[in-house]
C-alpha cells in the first residue's frame, strides 16, 4: 500500500554537496515518522537521520553537523542534504517510515559514490 521512490543518487567529489529526495505514495504522509538508512558493502546497516511529524530531528554520530534532514508534507516528500562529502559516506542510500521506533517500509535505494 505504502510506496517509497528515492532519487538523487550519484558520484560526487569529497568535499561535495548532494541532495536525495524520498517521494511516498498510497497512504497520507503527514502520519508517519520518516528515516534515512545507508548501506556499505561488507558493512552493517546505519541510520543515517530521522525526522518525526512535527518536525524534530536526530542524526547518527557520523553524520551530525554534515547533512540535514527535512520534510515538505505537502509533496508527500523527505529530504537529506549532504555536505562535506567524504569516501566514508559512499553507500546505498535507503528512505523509510518508521513505527515501533523500528525502519518498516524501504524504499528501493539509491547510490551514493563520493570519490577523491
Amino acid at each position: 500500500q505504502v510506496q517509497l521512490v528515492e532519487s538523487g543518487g550519484g558520484l560526487v567529489q569529497a568535499g561535495g554537496s548532494l541532495r536525495l529526495s524520498c517521494e511516498l505514495s498510497g497512504s497520507i504522509f503527514d502520519r508517519y515518522v520518516m528515516a534515512w538508512y545507508r548501506q556499505a558493502p561488507g558493512k552493517q546497516r546505519e541510520l543515517v537521520a530521522v525526522i518525526a511529524r512535527g518536525g524534530s530531528t536526530n542524526y547518527g554520530n557520523s553524520v551530525k553537523g554534515r547533512f540535514t534532514i527535512s520534510r515538505d508534507n505537502a509533496k508527500n516528500t523527505v529530504y537529506l542534504q549532504m555536505s562535506s562529502l567524504k569516501l566514508e559516506d559512499t553507500a546505498v542510500y535507503f528512505c523509510t517510515t518508521v513505527q515501533g521506533g523500528r525502519p518498516f517500509v524501504w524504499g528501493q535505494g539509491t547510490q551514493v559514490t563520493v570519490s577523491s
